[in-house]
């Protein structure tokens, strides 16, 4: 029988399949990037990936430098043209270096909050944001409850059903609070709404990319994606809020 996958091995899925990955998962509100970009010549992107967030960045103005623990991501991001130190943010080096932003797309609930928060505060000058944001699928009622029985029909190796809660971050940004409030301002909450027209093929190609699905069974992934194929229609718009918590830097430079 095969055991459950842990959260580190879970972390470390993502890079299975990198080119995959950055093909298919959502890009975030252009209203959010220019909002952070805004006051960030200098940007620091913690858990880069293949560089989703960062070439938006970059389109936005910013001087984007990568930090990435799995070098099966790094190396897309690279491709890209971005440099990316490999490292867990929490043992990262700055040596010296201050940036004007750190941001993290799905990326904070991998790492320590703690440690993570003290490092952001070393790296960023005064009055310097840190941003921490995820995308979130908001499916209506009946979607959601159709995927969530394909998830618990044909995947039972999954260690969790991402459609068995309305807001599956909700507690995750609650998390992200821990360890901002000695170096930064009270924390904010910014929350965007958007939607995205799916084919079923799309949808179906980024399955895989989702937490812990990578390492799924094969006849698990194959069930659960032809399972979803068969409950959503040849197009379909799925909705999402991108939720960012973000805080400034204590001083003012």
């Amino acid at each position: 029988m095969p055991t459950t996958p842990d959260r580190q091995q879970i972390a470390q899925s993502f890079g299975l399949d990198a080119e995959r990955y950055d093909r298919t998962r959502p890009r975030y509100p252009a209203a959010m990037i220019e909002r952070i970009a805004v006051d960030a010549h200098d940007l620091l992107d913690v858990g880069i990936g293949t560089g989703i967030a960062a070439r938006q960045f970059r389109d936005a103005g910013c001087q984007v430098l990568g930090v990435e623990p799995d070098p099966r991501m790094a190396e897309v991001a690279r491709r890209y043209g971005f440099a990316v130190e490999e490292s867990r943010f929490e043992d990262w080096e700055p040596r010296g270096r201050t940036f004007d932003a750190v941001v993290a797309g799905q990326t904070w609930h991998w790492v320590d909050p703690v440690a993570s928060a003290a490092r952001a505060a070393e790296v960023l000058r005064p009055g310097g944001r840190l941003a921490l944001f995820w995308n979130t699928v908001e499916p209506p009622a009946e979607l959601a409850a159709a995927f969530g029985e394909v998830y618990r029909r044909a995947a039972p190796s999954l260690p969790f059903n991402p459609f068995a809660v309305a807001d599956p971050y909700a507690s995750v940004a609650e998390k992200a609070t821990t360890g901002l409030d000695t170096a930064f301002g009270t924390p904010e909450v910014w929350r965007y709404s958007w939607e995205h027209e799916y084919t079923r093929e799309d949808w179906l190609d980024q399955v895989p990319t989702a937490g812990g699905h990578g390492l799924l069974p094969p006849d698990e992934l194959k069930a659960l994606v032809e399972g979803l194929g068969e409950v959503i229609g040849e197009r379909f718009t799925m909705p999402y809020a991108t939720v960012t918590v973000t805080a400034t830097r204590a001083g003012r430079g």
